[in-house]
């Protein structure tokens, strides 16, 4: 099961902008596939219901300035979990791709030879903290296998909402992570979720899902009320209370690492992707009720919207 997930990073603020109301949510529409469409270089208004964040990835790569406008970085820096000081921003991309709801994704390329110096990790984390109770979603592709070279790697895909700081008094994590070849001992494939309390010493509730997740699959956290409540693919697998639930603020974050290197030999790549993220401040949304409001962004060509208050 999981790490402590990383050492305090460093302070980005997503930069505010105008938030236009409109009645978008209650609009339906199949996915509109842009894949031709140019990725932004600016930071575009946003426009939709409040409280509302919801984000396509329409981006050109990890130096885009709407990457930052919106909220987002690279991470560059020091720290874990997985391979210590390994992490790149070269892993990092917005490439097309046919099976994605508006034909582009995130996709996030881990690597290993199974030497530190040949590893690379790779995460996209939020920057905003403004993130508490409400629902989570993204549309996030695992794989079983590596997109190049020989498998059993010890890989790790995740997507959780957490803390700025791993030394918060109100530490709060929510993870999805995807092990297809297991990790710490146990056997693959194994899907986690993960409720945190505090990051040093662990303190933490868990499920463990053991099949296979290979695909594109939607994975939701609804975080209400003192519960918190995971489900894939619309169906329930886990839910936490007491102290297991949000105390403060969150940013989202997507994570492609490994848990260690079994020693060098032939390179080989991960990959995961991201469809997109969507985030509904202070309620319950149902998964079809998530899909209904996806479908109708893609249909207006709507890429990126943040109704959400500011921290």
């Amino acid at each position: 099961m999981s790490q402590s997930r990383r050492t305090p990073r460093r302070g980005w603020t997503a930069l505010t902008l105008p938030a236009l109301l409109c009645l978008l949510a209650a609009c339906s529409g199949g996915p509109g596939d842009d894949a031709a469409a140019p990725a932004p270089s600016a930071s575009p208004a946003p426009a939709g219901p409040p409280g509302t964040l919801f984000d396509s990835f329409r981006y050109s790569g990890p130096g885009d300035p709407a990457l930052a406008a919106h909220g987002w970085e690279v991470r560059t820096g020091a720290g874990g979990p997985g391979i210590q000081d390994t992490w790149s921003a070269a892993g990092a991309g917005f490439p097309s791709d046919t099976t994605a709801q508006g034909g582009r994704v995130l996709l996030l390329q881990s690597s290993t030879d199974g030497t530190k110096q040949g590893t690379r990790q790779v995460e996209v984390q939020g920057t905003g903290k403004n993130l508490f109770t409400g629902t989570f979603a993204a549309r996030v592709h695992f794989s079983d296998k590596p997109a190049t070279g020989r498998n059993g790697d010890h890989v790790v895909q995740a997507f959780f909402p957490i803390s700025p700081s791993d030394s918060s008094a109100n530490y709060s994590e929510l993870d999805f992570e995807y092990l297809p070849n297991g990790g710490w001992g146990t056997a693959g494939p194994r899907l986690d979720t993960v409720s945190w309390h505090r990051a040093d010493p662990p303190d933490r509730v868990n499920h463990t899902l053991k099949q296979h997740a290979e695909g594109w699959h939607l994975l939701m956290v609804t975080a209400l009320n003192g519960t918190v409540t995971y489900s894939l693919d619309g169906k329930e697998v886990f839910t936490s209370s007491g102290k297991y639930v949000p105390r403060e603020k969150m940013d989202v974050h997507f994570s492609n690492w490994f848990v260690d290197t079994p020693g060098s030999g032939t390179p080989r790549t991960w990959d995961m992707k991201v469809n997109w993220v969507y985030y509904k401040a202070g309620e319950a949304v149902s998964p079809a009720d998530v899909q209904k409001t996806v479908d109708a962004f893609y249909s207006a060509g709507t890429t990126y919207v943040d109704t959400v208050p500011k921290a």
